[in-house]
């Protein structure tokens, strides 16, 4: 493969306006991704661009590259999908024929964004080398991947070699961010305008498709292609998402998810488990006690956004109970916030623990009395709770 295969993937080389951008452009609901502004832009730098499947890495890295060629030639911007190279050598080869055109036409500036690079086995290996030869000196190189423990042991092949680079996380829209979208301004002051809009990201999440009406059957199959890449059973997946629905929003084991499956050994599911973890499907909150944390003890499972909740509670035919997606959205929004989330439970639980702050989320009335430090919401005060935490 030559760089000139790749004019498909790189329509400014010919003039002509790229299939993403021109995409976002027809979207009813669109913003500018705050993320695209903090992508260092001075060389050398090597960023890392880590998120959930279409949650708008390549739309963003796209409307990147548009505002990069307002003020550089075409030819100083490469974007590679690298999901369609057969192995490294292949990226190697294109990104010696980059460096090359550059010193041809006098380009002294570039920008190569390799996008889906945890599809491809050993893609640093086409990237290393050149870094470590100073051939990509004046260049700003940016990776992205969906596969965040996969991508961010690969980080640690570039010990020393980031330069001014960042590695940012890009997941769907936190409520605040939703409804800065939806064009809801001091949504504090609007109480019933921001229930319905609370009840609205429930039901679609923040990814930008489903905000548009996207059926969600191409969401499903971008993960279900993500098991099958990894080599796992679809049968089995499905039956662990069902376990880990119809647990929630209660603490679990892996032991006890694999005896609601059909036989499948508490280290099968606990594989299966770690890897939707890794793909950004699933969140753990580990149990807290003082200051200790119980890894081997039970732990409540989250997930990361409420559209994924539902798509694969239909998907697997778990029930998916409102206590738990309630629950769920305050974990999620909290580890956001503080990089972390725990609970504890004792003669009673809380759900959710992150540094000083201890939250239970009760979507009826709360008829036990809790500590005089624990934030008690009904489900009316999620969402504004969700905002002051923003």
């Amino acid at each position: 493969m030559r760089l000139g295969d790749l004019t498909y993937m790189n329509p400014w080389w010919e003039g002509k306006e790229d299939y993403h951008v021109r995409q976002w452009e027809r979207q009813k609901i669109r913003w500018w991704p705050k993320w695209i502004d903090r992508i260092p832009l001075e060389p050398f730098s090597l960023n890392f661009v880590l998120g959930p499947r279409q949650v708008g890495k390549t739309t963003g890295i796209k409307l990147l590259i548009e505002k990069l060629l307002k003020e550089n030639p075409p030819e100083s911007v490469l974007y590679i999908n690298v999901e369609i190279l057969p192995d490294y050598r292949e990226l190697l080869a294109l990104l010696k024929e980059f460096h090359e055109m550059k010193e041809k036409e006098g380009i002294r500036k570039g920008y190569i964004f390799l996008d889906e690079a945890s599809s491809l086995e050993g893609w640093w290996r086409g990237v290393k080398p050149l870094i470590d030869a100073g051939l990509l000196d004046n260049d700003v190189i940016t990776v992205t991947g969906s596969s965040s423990l996969k991508v961010k042991r690969d980080v640690e092949m570039f010990p020393g070699r980031r330069g001014k680079g960042k590695t940012l996380e890009v997941m769907p829209l936190s409520f605040r961010e939703y409804t800065e979208v939806m064009g809801l301004k001091r949504p504090e002051l609007h109480r019933e305008k921001t229930l319905k809009l609370f009840d609205e990201y429930l039901r679609t999440g923040g990814f930008p498709g489903s905000l548009n009406g996207l059926p969600m059957d191409d969401l499903l199959g971008a993960y279900l292609g993500e098991f099958i890449r990894f080599g796992k059973s679809l049968e089995i997946a499905r039956e662990a998402f069902y376990a880990i629905i119809e647990s929630a929003p209660s603490a679990t084991s892996y032991r006890a998810l694999a005896s609601m499956t059909s036989g499948y050994s508490y280290k099968v599911i606990q594989s299966y488990v770690e890897l939707f973890q890794e793909l950004y499907i699933l969140g753990t909150a580990y149990l807290k006690e003082g200051n200790r944390i119980m890894y081997r003890r039970e732990k409540k499972f989250f997930f990361r956004d409420p559209l994924l909740a539902r798509l694969f509670s239909a998907w697997s035919g778990a029930e998916l109970r409102e206590e738990a997606i309630y629950e769920w959205v305050v974990q999620e929004h909290l580890y956001r916030k503080y990089g972390e989330v725990y609970y504890y439970r004792n003669s009673y639980e809380i759900d959710a623990i992150a540094e000083n702050m201890k939250v239970e989320v009760k979507t009826g009335k709360a008829h036990r009395r809790y500590p005089r430090e624990v934030v008690v919401l009904e489900s009316e005060d999620v969402p504004f709770f969700l905002l002051e935490l923003s």
